[in-house]
């Protein structure tokens, strides 16, 4: 797996899922300006990585913005410091010389077997690898992002923040012809955490107690539309390459608006609508229960 990123409280719970998963191997994290800076987004990716003891994972660091027009942040959720203001240890390593997409393409070359990239961000990164590596794309298993709704979205009243940040890299990436699993709004929706979920994270010692504490600090932060049980969106993301029936999803074609109030909107349809082939598996559901498992047990095995 590579996992691309814009930590973000939901992006530093979904790093360390993947991190204490035994069924991945993390072979490189990059990192984009999204929630934040690019330039707080890859500190924050390198404080996570050397709190879990995994300074043997490289960190790229990527686009300090979209491929047209300026970064629009989401400091407002995840604070001015991407980390809702929690304190974490100054890294113990830093970025890797070769940036985020010179990471990613040399991850591909090397590796065994076909990699999963796992997307959590605005798709700035992996529309510019596409680009600048088209024969790498026979090494790419799968890219599995989270972003973009069938419905109503969290940025605007049609779209959901990682598209809405980089519609015109949204766009290249659904039209890239590689098999993509979109785990958007409808699906991430459903992975809000109640107090017994806190609770168990909470017990599962100084690793839980990070996770918990990142989760309520978009509560204390107001989250999106003050809920108060925050959903963590990414790690949806990363928990369903582990066990992919626990988000249900559906075939179809996904298209990215790219001008006026729509701008960022998925319009999802079935296949063969308008003559257009299906390009994305959507998530129209999530197995909450099952997605709380893989959490737990992660978390657990990080905490040793």
């Amino acid at each position: 797996m590579i996992l691309d990123v814009d930590p973000g409280l939901d992006d530093a719970v979904a790093i360390m899922l993947a991190c204490g998963a035994q069924e991945l191997d993390v072979r490189a994290v990059t990192t984009v300006a999204g929630n934040v800076s690019l330039e707080k987004t890859t500190a924050n990716a390198l404080k996570v990585l050397s709190f879990l003891g995994r300074g043997d994972v490289p960190v790229g660091a990527g686009a300090e913005g979209p491929l047209r027009g300026p970064l629009v942040a989401a400091e407002d959720v995840h604070g001015a410091d991407g980390l809702g203001g929690i304190p974490l240890p100054e890294p113990t390593f830093g970025p890797d010389g070769r940036g985020a997409v010179g990471l990613m393409a040399d991850a591909l070359r090397e590796a065994a077997e076909p990699v999963t990239l796992v997307a959590l961000a605005p798709l700035t990164n992996v529309a510019i690898l596409l680009r600048e590596h088209p024969e790498l794309k026979a090494r790419v298993a799968r890219i599995v992002l989270m972003g973009g709704s069938m419905g109503p979205g969290n940025v605007t009243p049609h779209a959901e923040f990682n598209v809405h940040a980089d519609p015109e890299a949204a766009r290249e990436v659904f039209e890239s012809g590689l098999p993509i699993t979109m785990v958007g709004l409808d699906a991430t929706r459903e992975s809000g955490v109640a107090p017994e979920e806190a609770a168990r994270m909470l017990s599962l010692g100084r690793m839980g107690e990070l996770a918990a504490r990142l989760v309520g600090a978009v509560v204390k932060g107001g989250g999106p539309s003050g809920l108060r049980t925050p959903p963590v969106h990414d790690a949806v993301a990363v928990a369903c390459v582990i066990e992919p029936g626990m988000v249900r999803t559906r075939r179809m074609r996904v298209d990215v608006e790219q001008e006026g109030e729509a701008r960022g909107r998925t319009v999802c349809g079935p296949r063969g609508v308008e003559g257009r082939a299906s390009n994305a598996d959507v998530g129209v559901g999530l197995d909450r229960g099952a997605f709380f498992r893989v959490l737990f047990r992660a978390l657990a095995r990080l905490a040793g």
